[in-house]
Order: C-alpha cells, then sequence, then structure tokens
C-alpha cells in the first residue's frame, strides 16, 4: 500500500482490509500446520506468523512432509500396509514431478532369498521370516508375533471383539482373513488345486491334508507309543487313549468309554438293536450307523473309488486295501511271524487267518 494514497480515508480501509486478510490467512496455515509438526518444534504463533520470511516457509514445509514420511513408515512397519506411491517417486502434491527430488527408486534387496522391496521397513519385516525374530508378545498368553498387526489380531481372542461382519449370513469373525475364507462358502470359490488328481478346496489347509494321501506323510506323532497320523486332530483323540480316564458309562451295561461319541454309538445296541436309522436310496438296505452307509454306497459307484496308487495307478474304494496294495510295489517287511511254523505275512488279518486254519488242522489230526 506504500505505492497508493493513503490520505483518502476508502484507499485506507482497503489497505487495512488487504492486510487483515493475509494475517488471516497466515494465521489458518499455522494453525494447520501445528497438527503435524514434531514436538521438539517450537510453536509458531500468530504474533510471529507476521514476522515469517519466504525462506523461513518454504523450510517448515520440507519438514512438514519428512515428518509425514515417517509416520508414513510407521504405519507400513505395523500393518504392511503400502504406503503412497508418491513419496517415492518423487512427485510434489500438485501430481507434478519435481526435477530436483525426483529420482530412481531404491531397492532393498534380501540376502537371503533374493526378494526386493520399494522401502527398508518392508525388507525388516520380511527378513524375520528368515530369523524367526517375533519381537511383539501378548501378555496374556505370552504368544509372540513378528508383526504389531498379527498382534492386534490375537488381542481379539481374548477380548471377544468380533469386528469384522459377514453381509450373507451376519456371522462375526476377529480376523479379516477368517472373513474373507469363510466367504468362500457362500461363493463356493475353490482356489486351491491338487497338482496330482485335480481335485479342488476351499481352504490351502485342506488341500495339504489332501496331498498327504498322495505323498503318505504322516508329520504327527505320538509321543507314548511313537505311532504317526496324518492329521493333528486324529493325533489328539488318539492321545487321549493314552491319557483320559474312561469317564463315560453306559447305563445299560456298565461298560466306559473315553469319548461321548463313542458311548452313543455303543447305546444303540441296548436301544435300537432293531431300529437302522440310515437307508440306502438305490437298494434300501438299512444301517444303524451312518459310517456303515457310507461304506455301503461305494458298492454302487464303483467308478467312484477315491484312493489309486500312485506306483500303477489302480483304485480302490477303502485305504485299507491301498495300503495293503502298496506294500507290493513297496516290498515292506513282513513282520507278522506264525509261532508254529515261522511263516511271515505282512498283514495282521492274514496272520489270523492263517493261524486259524492251524488250529484247525491239528484239531483234526489229534
Amino acid at each position: 500500500c506504500s505505492g497508493r494514497d493513503t490520505s483518502s480515508t476508502g484507499t485506507t480501509e482497503v489497505c487495512w482490509t488487504e492486510k487483515e486478510e493475509e494475517a488471516v490467512t497466515v494465521k489458518q496455515e499455522v494453525e494447520d500446520e501445528a497438527f503435524t509438526v514434531k514436538e521438539e518444534e517450537k510453536e509458531v504463533t500468530v504474533k510471529e506468523a507476521f514476522e515469517v520470511k519466504e525462506e523461513r516457509q518454504i523450510t517448515f514445509t520440507l519438514k512438514e512432509e519428512e515428518g509425514e514420511e515417517e509416520e508414513t513408515g510407521d504405519l507400513s512397519k505395523t500393518t504392511g500396509e503400502r504406503p503412497d506411491s508418491h513419496s517415492d517417486s518423487g512427485e510434489s502434491h500438485s501430481g507434478e514431478p519435481d526435477p530436483e527430488t525426483s529420482k530412481p527408486a531404491r531397492r532393498h534387496h534380501c540376502s537371503q532369498c533374493g526378494k526386493s522391496f520399494n522401502r527398508s521397513q518392508h525388507l525388516k519385516l520380511h527378513e524375520r521370516t528368515h530369523t524367526g525374530e517375533k519381537p511383539y508378545h501378548c501378555f496374556q498368553c505370552g504368544k509372540s508375533f513378528s508383526q504389531l498387526g498379527s498382534l492386534k489380531g490375537h488381542k481379539r481372542t481374548h477380548t471377544g471383539e468380533k469386528p469384522y461382519h459377514c453381509s450373507q449370513c451376519g456371522k462375526s469373525f476377529s480376523q479379516l482373513g477368517s472373513l474373507k475364507s469363510h466367504k468362500r462358502i457362500h461363493s463356493g470359490e475353490k482356489p486351491y488345486h491338487c497338482s496330482k488328481c485335480g481335485k479342488t478346496f476351499t481352504w490351502l489347509v485342506g488341500l495339504k491334508m489332501h496331498e498327504r494321501t498322495h505323498t503318505g506323510e504322516r508329520p504327527y506323532h505320538c509321543s507314548h507309543c511313537g505311532k504317526s497320523f496324518r492329521l493333528l486332530g486324529i493325533l489328539k483323540l488318539h492321545e487321549k487313549a493314552h491319557t483320559q480316564e474312561k469317564s463315560y458309562p453306559c447305563s445299560h451295561c456298565g461298560k466306559s468309554f473315553r469319548w461321548l461319541g463313542t458311548l452313543k454309538t455303543h447305546e444303540r445296541i441296548h436301544t435300537q438293536k432293531k431300529e437302522k436309522l440310515y437307508q440306502c436310496s438305490l437298494c434300501g438296505m438299512s444301517f444303524s450307523q451312518l459310517e456303515a452307509l457310507n461304506r455301503h454306497d461305494r458298492t454302487h459307484t464303483r467308478e467312484d473309488k477315491p484312493y489309486h496308487c500312485s506306483q500303477c495307478g489302480k483304485r480302490f474304494n477303502w485305504l485299507r486295501q491301498l495300503n495293503k496294495h502298496e506294500r507290493i510295489h513297496t516290498q515292506e517287511e513282513k513282520t507278522y511271524h506264525c509261532s508254529h511254523c515261522g511263516k511271515t505275512f505282512s498283514e495282521s488279518e492274514d496272520l489270523k487267518s492263517h493261524e486259524r486254519i492251524e488250529r484247525l488242522c491239528s484239531d483234526l489230526c489229534f
């Protein structure tokens, strides 16, 4: 306003209004920027805003951007989310590339597997898969995790919080991944395929368990007797035979059982001797147990033999038939010996049949 005539009242009011607008603008900018300034930075008051030079404003803006980048890096470290692309590309907030700051993004490579990442924080998270480092601990159960986000999700198992809801059935879950897996039940999606037989599965764990039928892998071993199993759940049931008491007695005959399901199956002998609940839809034959009906159904659908030999391709209705057949290829040692004649067998049933013949012959001869 120095170049204008300040003697006029109208002109003086215009100059005062422009200064007022400038002061208000500076005040708003400073107040907005105060939310992102680090705690150790000195706050800029309204009085100081009038004395701030243009050079200081540029320095202030650069510090603000650095603080935002550090906050974004912390977020990626805890949640695994990828930060905004402009923080790496050297572009300004307006979308225009800055020739002074734009440069090719640095790639951080894993020294063990060679995988590369845009940020060093992402590389550090990945390296924990090799080192096994789990720095985040649950104070309630002591379980450890490699990422903070995994710990937060785990804590919901203690609090009972289930923030993720299925829009189709209303079921709630504590983990987002559990909700995504659940939605496959509604959509019918089966993204996991067996490379040997082509069978598809909804979940990866189902595929892994199925693949053990081809490989014969039994990774779960009983610490009491050494017997191995394909599924962890079957091992846990088996271990109860060593440790758990038979706490379910039959009210009719007094016989005790370790599991309630076994007791209920047994009680049908007393209460449903003639009643057979499960009937075959093809031939009308009835059975007292569902498992017996399922085994019977395979006699009608001979083409559906789920167990096949990996060596010769022969198929079988039951797993025990496949196991017995595979001994032809592996030439498994015959571990069952007859105490009378010394003959050996690979199956205990074959030995029992042989011994019955031995006893029958001895009874006839003497």
